[in-house]
Protein backbone atom coordinates (compact mmCIF):
# COMPACT_ATOMS: atom_id res chain seq x y z
CA UNK A 1 0.00 0.00 0.00
CA UNK A 2 0.92 3.76 -0.90
CA UNK A 3 0.09 6.09 1.48
CA UNK A 4 0.89 10.09 0.80
CA UNK A 5 1.32 11.89 3.87
CA UNK A 6 0.29 16.17 2.96
CA UNK A 7 0.97 19.14 5.22
CA UNK A 8 -0.96 21.59 4.01
CA UNK A 9 0.34 25.15 3.98
CA UNK A 10 0.80 28.28 1.48
CA UNK A 11 4.37 28.62 1.53
CA UNK A 12 5.42 25.32 1.74
CA UNK A 13 3.48 22.47 1.45
CA UNK A 14 5.18 19.30 2.95
CA UNK A 15 4.81 15.95 1.41
CA UNK A 16 5.86 12.13 2.19
CA UNK A 17 5.23 8.64 0.26
CA UNK A 18 5.94 5.93 1.90
CA UNK A 19 5.19 2.11 1.07
CA UNK A 20 5.88 -1.84 2.33
CA UNK A 21 7.52 -4.96 1.49
CA UNK A 22 6.10 -7.69 1.87
CA UNK A 23 7.69 -7.96 5.28
CA UNK A 24 5.38 -5.18 6.37
CA UNK A 25 8.46 -2.89 6.76
CA UNK A 26 8.06 0.33 5.92
CA UNK A 27 10.05 2.59 3.56
CA UNK A 28 10.26 6.54 2.31
CA UNK A 29 9.70 6.50 -1.58
CA UNK A 30 9.78 10.64 -1.31
CA UNK A 31 9.42 13.30 0.45
CA UNK A 32 9.52 17.05 -0.01
CA UNK A 33 7.80 20.64 0.13
CA UNK A 34 6.00 22.02 -3.04
CA UNK A 35 7.08 25.92 -2.74
CA UNK A 36 5.40 28.94 -3.39
CA UNK A 37 6.99 32.13 -3.90
CA UNK A 38 5.74 35.28 -1.77
CA UNK A 39 5.92 37.68 -4.45
CA UNK A 40 3.21 35.98 -6.12
CA UNK A 41 -0.46 36.64 -6.01
CA UNK A 42 -2.35 34.35 -3.55
CA UNK A 43 -4.47 33.37 -6.83
CA UNK A 44 -1.10 31.94 -8.71
CA UNK A 45 0.17 30.67 -5.38
CA UNK A 46 -3.21 28.43 -5.36
CA UNK A 47 -3.05 27.98 -8.58
CA UNK A 48 0.50 26.40 -8.33
CA UNK A 49 -0.44 24.27 -5.31
CA UNK A 50 -3.06 22.54 -6.97
CA UNK A 51 -1.08 21.99 -10.41
CA UNK A 52 1.96 20.25 -8.57
CA UNK A 53 -0.34 18.44 -6.45
CA UNK A 54 -1.92 16.66 -9.39
CA UNK A 55 1.25 15.77 -10.80
CA UNK A 56 2.60 14.74 -7.48
CA UNK A 57 -0.79 12.54 -7.34
CA UNK A 58 -0.25 11.43 -10.88
CA UNK A 59 3.21 10.21 -10.42
CA UNK A 60 2.74 8.63 -6.94
CA UNK A 61 0.11 7.00 -7.12
CA UNK A 62 -1.32 6.66 -3.67
CA UNK A 63 -3.99 4.19 -2.48
CA UNK A 64 -4.36 6.73 -0.05
CA UNK A 65 -4.01 10.11 1.61
CA UNK A 66 -3.55 11.57 4.69
CA UNK A 67 -3.97 15.25 5.34
CA UNK A 68 -3.16 17.57 8.26
CA UNK A 69 -6.55 19.23 9.86
CA UNK A 70 -6.44 22.73 10.74
CA UNK A 71 -7.73 22.67 14.30
CA UNK A 72 -6.15 25.91 15.94
CA UNK A 73 -3.86 28.49 15.35
CA UNK A 74 -2.88 31.88 17.22
CA UNK A 75 -2.54 34.07 13.90
CA UNK A 76 -5.11 34.67 11.66
CA UNK A 77 -3.34 36.29 9.23
CA UNK A 78 -1.81 32.30 8.83
CA UNK A 79 -4.46 30.54 9.34
CA UNK A 80 -6.60 32.09 6.35
CA UNK A 81 -3.73 31.29 3.23
CA UNK A 82 -3.21 27.77 4.86
CA UNK A 83 -6.75 26.91 4.69
CA UNK A 84 -7.21 28.49 1.36
CA UNK A 85 -4.04 25.97 0.56
CA UNK A 86 -6.10 23.32 2.07
CA UNK A 87 -8.87 23.66 0.54
CA UNK A 88 -7.31 23.63 -3.32
CA UNK A 89 -5.25 20.03 -1.95
CA UNK A 90 -8.55 18.64 -1.17
CA UNK A 91 -9.95 19.97 -4.47
CA UNK A 92 -6.58 18.44 -6.15
CA UNK A 93 -7.51 15.44 -4.09
CA UNK A 94 -11.69 15.10 -4.92
CA UNK A 95 -10.72 15.61 -9.06
CA UNK A 96 -8.19 12.80 -8.73
CA UNK A 97 -10.90 10.51 -7.21
CA UNK A 98 -8.43 10.18 -4.35
CA UNK A 99 -9.54 9.04 -0.58
CA UNK A 100 -8.29 10.47 2.40
CA UNK A 101 -7.57 10.91 5.70
CA UNK A 102 -7.49 13.36 8.31
CA UNK A 103 -5.53 13.87 11.75
CA UNK A 104 -4.65 16.71 13.73
CA UNK A 105 -1.43 17.69 14.54
CA UNK A 106 -2.01 16.58 18.08
CA UNK A 107 -3.12 13.01 16.64
CA UNK A 108 0.08 12.45 14.97
CA UNK A 109 2.64 13.23 17.62
CA UNK A 110 0.41 10.96 19.68
CA UNK A 111 0.47 8.36 16.93
CA UNK A 112 4.50 8.68 16.54
CA UNK A 113 5.56 9.25 19.77
CA UNK A 114 2.56 8.54 22.31
CA UNK A 115 2.79 11.94 23.77
CA UNK A 116 0.73 14.62 22.29
CA UNK A 117 2.71 17.67 22.33
CA UNK A 118 5.89 16.63 20.89
CA UNK A 119 8.66 18.57 19.40
CA UNK A 120 9.29 18.40 16.14
CA UNK A 121 12.73 17.30 16.47
CA UNK A 122 11.22 13.99 18.72
CA UNK A 123 8.64 13.34 15.04
CA UNK A 124 11.36 13.26 13.32
CA UNK A 125 13.34 11.55 15.12
CA UNK A 126 10.60 8.61 15.06
CA UNK A 127 9.87 9.07 11.20
CA UNK A 128 13.66 7.93 10.74
CA UNK A 129 13.44 5.16 13.05
CA UNK A 130 10.30 3.67 11.82
CA UNK A 131 11.68 4.13 8.05
CA UNK A 132 14.74 2.90 8.55
CA UNK A 133 16.00 6.77 7.13
CA UNK A 134 20.04 7.21 7.57
CA UNK A 135 19.27 10.57 8.09
CA UNK A 136 17.00 13.00 9.77
CA UNK A 137 13.98 13.38 7.10
CA UNK A 138 14.20 17.13 6.56
CA UNK A 139 12.96 19.92 5.56
CA UNK A 140 10.29 19.76 8.45
CA UNK A 141 7.21 19.80 6.43
CA UNK A 142 8.47 17.16 4.59
CA UNK A 143 9.11 15.24 7.85
CA UNK A 144 5.46 16.48 9.02
CA UNK A 145 4.68 14.96 5.63
CA UNK A 146 6.03 11.74 6.42
CA UNK A 147 4.50 11.30 9.89
CA UNK A 148 1.38 11.98 8.73
CA UNK A 149 1.77 9.09 6.07
CA UNK A 150 2.79 6.66 8.90
CA UNK A 151 0.17 8.22 11.10
CA UNK A 152 -2.31 6.67 8.31
CA UNK A 153 -0.89 3.47 8.53
CA UNK A 154 -0.37 3.17 12.30
CA UNK A 155 -4.61 4.37 12.67
CA UNK A 156 -5.36 1.80 9.80
CA UNK A 157 -3.36 -0.92 12.12
CA UNK A 158 -1.12 -1.43 9.37
CA UNK A 159 2.02 -1.05 11.68
CA UNK A 160 2.43 -0.59 15.54
CA UNK A 161 4.98 0.99 17.21
CA UNK A 162 4.40 -0.79 20.10
CA UNK A 163 5.33 -4.32 18.40
CA UNK A 164 8.64 -5.55 16.96
CA UNK A 165 8.74 -4.50 12.83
Amino acid sequence: MKILGIDPGLERIGFGLITHNTHKRYHALDWGVIQTSKADSDAKRLSGIYKALTSLLEDAKPDVVSIEQIFYCRNAKTIIPVTQARGVILMALHDAGMRYVEYTPMQVKLNMTGYGKATKQEIQQMVQQLLEMDELPRPDDAADGLALALSCAFEQGAISLLSPR
